[in-house]
């Protein structure tokens, strides 16, 4: 077992006993809300290898609940909780097993519940192409890395969370409210 799926099990097993009882507040409350059947996401995604695996998650993206529901993925083998973005079987960038001479990175990593990509789109930097992010990632992966995208993924929500918190009630400026009174930009 590499440090890597020990990272995976330890934490995503410790994550999930403590998101299990928001998981489950979340499920009922969906389930109170939609026709049967609608709690659940169900979608088909390639996983290591090129193997397809059907990815759930709650149908909620409210508190990052869809993300936290992938957590038995991660404990069963199919995600890991850093990796490229899990992408679907007929996606421009999922590529194929035997792509001719090409080595696909893709193909050699578990996907995970968050990665480079997730984390740098939310950060603001000109570089957020997410293939490139992605092979990035691919080609120079390390526990460490992991460890600073899985504390980048955790702080950034959590930072917008506070911000909201303390500023709530101020409603942000806008390009008109340092205007003087009765000017038009029709003028």
């Amino acid at each position: 077992m590499t440090a890597k799926r020990a990272l995976d099990l330890v934490l995503g097993s410790a994550l999930l006993a403590l998101a299990a009882p928001l998981l489950a507040a979340g499920a009922l409350t969906l389930a109170a809300q939609r026709p049967p059947g609608c709690v659940l996401t169900r979608s088909t995604r390639i996983g290591l290898a090129g193997h397809p695996f059907v990815l759930h998650s709650l149908g909620t993206r409210r508190l990052r609940l869809d993300v936290l529901s992938r957590l038995p993925h991660v404990l069963r083998g199919d995600l890991s909780l850093v990796g490229p973005e899990p992408l679907t079987p007929d996606h421009e960038r999922a590529g194929t097993p035997n792509e001719a001479g090409a080595r696909h990175w893709r193909q050699e990593l578990r996907p995970g519940l968050t990665g480079l990509a997730q984390v740098r789109s939310r950060s603001g930097m000109p570089w957020d192409e997410p293939a490139l992010l992605d092979q990035h990632y691919a080609e120079q992966h390390w526990l460490g890395l992991d460890l600073a995208i899985l504390a980048e993924a955790v702080h950034a929500p959590l930072r917008a969370t506070l911000r909201g918190l303390i500023h709530r009630g101020k409603a942000p400026l806008s390009d008109t409210d340092h205007r003087l009174r009765g000017y038009s930009a029709a003028e």
